[in-house]
C-alpha cells in the first residue's frame, strides 16, 4: 500500500513536468522511475551505497544512477541488471562533502524514466575544543522521504575499539557535544541516521586526535627591517618542536603607545613573515609576535623588534646623521654601516661602532662623487651572537639631502713655479654635469679655453707665460641638480721679481 502511494506521487509528476523523449513509445508509455529507498556511505572504505525499489513498469533492462546537483543530473553509471536494487559507488566525495544522487528506469532502446526522488549523503564534521574539553560532531539531514527519520545516533571509536552509540538526538537536530574525552588518544566518529522500518543510513567516517599541542620553547624575533618599497618588513623564527601554528602579531607606535593585533599569521616551516604596510615608517614601531594555543591564550611571545628612523641635520660642511639603536635581538649588535647614494647607487662608505648612534659625514669627502639631485643615507644594523643561530639585519629608513652646490673663483694666482698657487681653476664643491671655462685677455683674446672641470691654467697661451695683469674668464656649468649657472670674473697674473 505505500509502494503505491509512492507510485502515485511520482506518476502524478511525470504528469506534471511533461516528460518528452526520442522514440514515439517513451511519449505514450514512460517507464515509472524506480524509488531511492537509501544513500549509506561505508564508514571503513568511504564507498556509498545506494538502494532503491524497482520500477513497476515492464521491460526494464537497466537503472541509470545520476549524482545530483541543483535540478540537473550528472550520469555515474549504469546497472545492466534489471532485478538490481542497489549499487555501490567506490568515490572519496563523500568525505569532503555530502552528494544528492537520484536513480532513472531504461527501457531499451534507450527510453529513459523521470528521475527518482532525491537523497543525499550524509557528511559530518568534527571539532575539538581543548579549552573545555568538548568534542563538536555536527553533520547534515537526512531527507524523510520515503522512509521517515526518526532520530540520528553519534557511533564512537575510541583507539581503535568497537563502535558504540556515544549518544542520540532527535530528528530535527544536526549536532552532539561530547562533553568528555581522554587526551592522547584517537576518536574516531560515525552518524548514523535510524529510520522509520527500521534501516539506516551512515556517514562517513571522521578521526581526530585529542593530542594537545606542544607550544614553543622560544620564538626569535629576527628583523624588523624597512625593504625596498620603504615598508617595515618582518621575520620571526619559531622554536622546530612546536606544535602550534596560529599567533598574533602586534605593533605599538613610540615607546608609549599599547600594543595592538594588527595580524594573525601561521607560520609556515617554521618561520613567520609578515610586511606591515599601515606602518608610519617615520616614527620607531615596536613589534612581538605572541603563538596562540587552541583555546586564543597566548603561551609564549617574541623578543621585541623595532624599526630604525634616520635623522638628518646640517651645520656647516658637516651632515649630522643619527637614528635610534636597534631593539631588542637576543644576540648583541656587531655594528652599524652608513651606506650612501650620490647619485649611481648605494654604497658602503663606513663602519660604525655598536655603541654609536650618531655620525658626522664631511661634504668634501664625498661631494666629487655627487653626481644626482640628491645624496641618500641609509643605516644598517648586524647581529652577532644570537642563541638560536638566527642573525638578523636591519635596515633604517632613507633620508635624502640636496647637494652642496658651492662654487669659489680665485681672484689671484702666481704663476711662477714655486709649487705655490701656480695655477688656476674654480673650486667646485660637486661634479657638473656640463662645464666650459673661457680666459681671455681684455682684448678678447682667448688665452685658455676648457670644458674638463679638472684642467687648470698655468698663466700662458699656447706655451707663452702671459705677463702679469689682470684676465677676463667666464664660465658656464650645470650642475647635478640640473641648475644651469652663468659666472664672469677676473683673475689677476702676479709675477714675482
Amino acid at each position: 500500500m505505500k509502494n503505491r502511494y509512492f507510485y502515485f506521487i511520482i506518476i502524478l509528476f511525470s504528469l506534471w513536468s511533461g516528460g518528452a523523449f526520442s522514440q514515439t513509445n517513451c511519449i505514450t508509455d514512460p517507464p515509472l522511475p524506480p524509488v531511492l529507498t537509501s544513500v549509506s556511505v561505508q564508514s571503513e572504505t568511504g564507498n556509498t551505497k545506494l538502494t532503491w525499489i524497482l520500477s513497476p513498469s515492464p521491460d526494464i533492462a537497466a537503472y541509470i544512477l545520476y549524482s545530483y546537483n541543483d535540478g540537473d543530473g550528472m550520469p555515474i553509471d549504469t546497472v545492466w541488471d534489471p532485478a538490481a536494487t542497489s549499487y555501490t559507488l567506490s568515490s572519496t566525495a563523500s568525505k569532503y562533502f555530502t552528494v544528492s544522487y537520484v536513480v532513472a528506469a531504461m527501457r531499451l532502446p534507450r527510453c529513459t524514466s523521470i528521475f527518482s526522488n532525491i537523497l543525499n549523503s550524509i557528511f559530518e564534521e568534527v571539532s575539538i575544543d581543548t579549552c573545555t574539553k568538548k568534542i563538536v560532531v555536527s553533520w547534515n539531514s537526512y531527507p524523510s522521504f520515503p522512509e521517515k527519520v526518526t532520530g540520528y545516533s553519534v557511533l564512537l571509536s575510541v583507539d581503535g575499539s568497537t563502535y558504540t552509540e556515544s549518544g542520540n538526538v532527535n530528528a530535527g537536530d544536526t549536532s552532539f557535544i561530547l562533553n568528555d574525552f581522554s587526551i592522547y588518544s584517537e576518536y574516531c566518529f560515525v552518524v548514523r541516521a535510524n529510520l522509520e522500518e527500521g534501516t539506516f543510513s551512515t556517514s562517513n567516517k571522521i578521526c581526530l586526535s585529542t593530542k594537545m599541542q606542544r607550544a614553543p620553547q622560544w620564538i626569535n624575533a629576527d628583523q624588523a627591517t624597512l625593504n625596498s618599497e620603504g615598508k617595515v618588513s618582518l621575520s620571526f623564527t619559531i622554536d622546530p618542536l612546536s606544535e602550534i601554528k596560529n599567533f598574533s602579531l602586534e605593533r605599538k607606535s613610540g615607546p608609549l603607545g599599547a600594543f595592538q593585533e594588527i595580524s594573525k599569521p601561521v607560520s609556515v616551516n617554521g618561520s613567520v613573515y609578515y610586511t606591515d604596510i599601515q606602518a608610519e615608517t617615520n616614527i620607531i614601531n615596536y613589534y612581538r609576535l605572541l603563538a596562540v594555543n587552541s583555546c586564543s591564550l597566548p603561551v609564549m611571545i617574541s623578543n621585541i623588534a623595532s624599526n630604525m628612523v634616520l635623522s638628518l641635520e646640517k651645520s656647516g660642511n658637516n651632515i649630522i646623521l643619527s637614528w635610534n639603536p636597534y631593539k631588542s635581538w637576543l644576540g648583541t649588535i656587531s655594528s652599524y654601516k652608513l651606506f650612501v647614494n650620490s647619485g649611481n647607487g648605494f654604497e658602503e662608505k663606513a663602519v660604525i661602532p655598536a655603541s654609536d648612534t650618531v655620525f658626522v659625514q664631511r661634504y668634501q669627502q664625498i661631494m666629487y662623487e655627487v653626481s644626482g639631485k640628491e645624496v641618500c643615507f641609509y643605516i644598517s644594523a648586524s647581529e652577532t651572537s644570537n642563541p638560536y643561530g638566527v642573525s638578523g639585519e636591519s635596515i633604517s629608513s632613507k633620508i635624502c639631502t640636496s647637494p652642496t652646490e658651492i662654487i669659489t673663483v680665485p681672484n689671484v694666482f702666481t704663476p711662477n713655479n714655486d709649487l705655490d698657487n701656480d695655477k688656476f681653476k674654480p673650486v667646485l664643491s660637486f661634479t657638473p654635469l656640463e662645464y666650459h671655462l673661457i680666459i681671455s685677455d681684455r682684448q678678447g683674446n682667448i688665452l685658455f679655453e676648457s670644458r674638463d672641470y679638472l684642467a687648470e691654467w698655468d698663466g700662458s697661451q699656447n706655451g707663452n707665460p702671459q705677463p702679469q695683469g689682470v684676465c677676463l674668464w667666464f664660465l658656464k656649468l650645470t650642475t647635478p641638480s640640473g641648475k644651469i649657472i652663468s659666472k664672469t670674473g677676473t683673475i689677476t697674473i702676479i709675477r714675482s721679481r
